[in-house]
């Protein structure tokens, strides 16, 4: 039993790292010649990953001849880029004036409290990521909140349970 865990352990799991390394070293032979092929590359690497882990980031380095210290100031620069794995829900809470004045700290808090996760934190099951951010454009729903692409606006603290529910 233990040998055919092993078997489909190594057969199924050790492929889609490679499979993803391999689309990123496409990639980079893809810009390597253009100017400024740091950032096409990183997105990239974002689409695939959902994050910017170190380890393709020392490919890059190496491919792209491009110091790390470089690398990571570009990373960490760009709001887009992440360099910690996401959950697989993320959540971001509107914190322009708008949806501020209206009460968007309390749902965060909240949130916050419901995740026992902190904000720009993830959850321990990898479940959810819990973000601040700046205005997301629907302040006439204020204050608001997405989970992936679907909005949930004109909200209180105690809509918050019943949001979550909706993803467990």
């Amino acid at each position: 039993m233990e040998l055919q865990q092993q078997t489909a352990c190594c057969c199924g799991g050790a492929s889609e790292p490679d499979e993803k390394l391999e689309k990123v070293k496409v990639s980079i032979e893809q810009f390597k010649s253009m100017k400024g092929a740091l950032i096409p590359v990183l997105h990239e690497i974002q689409d695939i990953y959902g994050y910017l882990p170190e380890h393709v980031l020392q490919v890059v380095s190496t491919e792209l001849n491009i110091p790390m210290s470089e690398i990571f100031g570009v990373a960490s620069f760009y709001h887009f880029f992440s360099l910690t794995p996401k959950g697989e829900h993320v959540i971001r809470v509107c914190m322009g004036t708008a949806c501020y004045i209206k009460g968007a700290q309390g749902l965060l808090d909240r949130l916050s409290t419901e995740l026992k996760v902190p904000v720009q934190g993830t959850t321990s099951d990898n479940k959810f990521t819990l973000e601040a951010t700046r205005c997301l454009g629907a302040c006439g729903l204020a204050p608001v909140l997405t989970i992936g692409e679907k909005v949930y606006g004109r909200l209180s603290p105690n809509d918050v349970p019943k949001i979550l529910k909706e993803y467990n």
